[in-house]
């Protein structure tokens, strides 16, 4: 299995991709699509280009997006609802279903407290992919929400199993 997790912005959307393997997660690769300044339309489209590139070029099987939180700021936060959108819908368009987590629920599947600072996910990202070459902290977002996607994905299946089972 190959989750493709995304960091919504519209400066920077991060991306992050890990393979799989049983209850063993492999670092695969991390980037952050960056926007140039200017039209929002035109930043949008910035941003689906480069997110359909990494979505053609590593191919994943999963996809998950951290959910926006409502700031003061009313308008940032539409414009961050804007990208989060794009996010969205490139990998619905490669025909991924796309799984949504909030920031405390991805700081809780990969630190273990959902109230943890950049650093300790960042911290615990390197300890779960050896060797990882983080791009920069959106990059690093995104492979912590690829993470919790996957132990989802994974707890999911084992609940599934269970149930069949229990029906049997």
């Amino acid at each position: 299995m190959r989750v493709l997790g995304i960091d919504p912005g519209l400066r920077s959307t991060g991306w992050g991709v890990v393979d799989v393997f049983g209850s063993k997660v492999k670092h695969v690769a991390n980037g952050q699509c960056q926007t140039a300044v200017g039209p929002l339309a035109g930043r949008l489209l910035s941003l689906f280009v480069d997110l359909s590139k990494v979505l053609i070029e590593y191919e994943p099987s999963h996809a998950a997006v951290e959910q926006t939180f409502v700031n003061r700021d009313g308008a940032g936060t539409l414009k961050l609802g804007q990208a989060r959108g794009i996010a969205m819908l490139v990998p619905a368009k490669f025909g991924l279903e796309v799984g949504e987590y909030a920031p405390n629920a991805v700081k809780k599947a990969v630190v273990g407290v959902g109230h943890a600072d950049k650093k300790q996910v960042e911290h615990m990202v390197k300890l779960q992919l050896p060797h990882v070459k983080l791009t920069g902290p959106d990059a690093t977002d995104a492979l912590a929400i690829a993470i919790c996607h996957a132990h989802h994905i994974q707890a999911s299946g084992h609940l599934q199993a269970a149930l069949k089972r229990a029906s049997a």
